[in-house]
């Protein structure tokens, strides 16, 4: 029976809410295992390889989280994936090594999966669809800046022993909070005619692209930036908060992403994303040559163009879709997200071995073709 309590709005604040607490433990640790891995003398390409191999098992659990969640319930279920990443956090203060946290990372991205594909079904199904790029806009910034909390949160805490890890657990177990506890139904999944991924990728080709490409972004700034900022002879400490800083200007930048969404078309606005993220992308090296202020700088800026592919291009899904096919498309969504994060750090950690420069090059050459592809199908808004 429905709550005569619950609205929209308390149910969207709950599950933003549970993401973005266990954003910041996704954060931290993601900061803290690439930071301890370059400490001991991993190649940025291992490390690389390390943060797209601990998604593996994500990527294929995503088309069957929906399945899951109609058998179990978006909540319990959600409530579950929590549970495990706190077990996952705790296994990482209890192992050591390149291939034992490469394991307990893998069952993590699991848990990682399943959070983010209920937690924006969730807030998807029972968004007001006039307000959708806004809220999707105040979705992304909260996410963003739980990013961004983590690695000022390793900062304060310091990047040695079991603490940062222990501290992580216990946001993941936090996060179950919200939805446990509010008085909302979560979103019921009935079972309807399967929709395949492929034709969600034909029918929006751009909006489906831009979580791949995001996925790659996101993963190579968690956990290549630490590395390329330890190369500039910076420090741990600076580079964690550099890492803060992407996440941080990805949180501010959003809400006004999801205004201009609303007003001005997704089609544009990705096009736009495309132009800016390029060209920052060329600029970022020099601005890291030149000074580490002079970086960061351009780094708010840039991450918050860039954190926009997310948003709009999730908003556009939310817009063709509803039920079972909304629960399906956001499964896409993450698989196609968890693809980008996989695919993303192996392909710029080689260009980062290569010269630091040669990381954000790699990253202006997709930027541009993105540009390129939104352009031509003018994204379908």
């Amino acid at each position: 029976m429905t709550k005569p309590t619950a609205t929209p709005s308390h149910a969207i604040a709950a599950a933003i809410a549970t993401v973005t607490i266990a954003g910041i433990g996704l954060s931290l640790s993601a900061t803290l295992i690439s930071v301890r891995l370059a400490q001991i003398g991993f190649s940025a390409r291992a490390i690389g390889f390390h943060t797209a191999g601990s998604g593996l098992l994500g990527l294929a659990t995503a088309p069957y989280v929906p399945w899951l969640a109609r058998k179990i319930g978006v909540r319990r279920l959600l409530i579950a994936a929590l549970l495990l990443g706190a077990a996952c956090l705790a296994a990482l203060a209890l192992t050591h090594g390149y291939w034992p946290w490469l394991a307990v990372r893998s069952l993590y991205g699991i848990a990682l999966t399943i959070m983010f594909i209920l937690g924006e079904f969730w807030i998807s199904a029972v968004v007001w669809p006039h307000r959708r790029g806004l809220v999707m806009g105040i979705y992304a910034t909260a996410i963003a800046a739980g990013f961004a909390a983590g690695p000022f949160l390793l900062a304060a805490i310091g990047p040695g022993g079991a603490a940062p890890f222990l501290v992580a657990a216990l946001l993941s177990l936090v996060a179950t909070l919200p939805i446990g506890l509010a008085d909302v139904d979560a979103p019921a999944l009935r079972k309807t005619e399967p929709l395949p991924f492929l034709a969600i990728m034909r029918d929006a080709p751009a909006a489906t692209t831009a979580a791949l490409l995001y996925g790659a972004i996101e993963a190579t700034a968690f956990g290549l930036f630490p590395v390329f900022a330890l190369r500039q002879g910076w420090g741990a400490d600076a580079a964690a908060i550099a890492s803060a800083i992407f996440a941080l200007g990805n949180a501010l930048l959003q809400i006004p992403t999801g205004l201009a969404a609303d007003k001005f078309g997704r089609a544009r606005l990705l096009i736009l994303i495309g132009g800016l993220g390029t060209l920052g992308a060329l600029i970022l090296p020099l601005a890291a040559h030149f000074a580490y202020a002079a970086y960061v700088v351009l780094l708010f800026a840039w991450s918050g163009i860039v954190g926009g592919l997310y948003a709009v291009g999730l908003t556009s899904l939310a817009s063709r879709y509803s039920g079972a096919a909304l629960a399906r498309a956001n499964a896409a969504y993450i698989l196609l997200y968890s693809a980008g994060a996989l695919m993303g750090p192996p392909l710029f950690g080689f260009g980062l071995d290569l010269a630091p420069a040669g990381l954000f090059f790699a990253l202006a050459l997709v930027l541009a073709g993105f540009f390129a592809l939104a352009l031509k199908r003018d994204a379908h808004p």
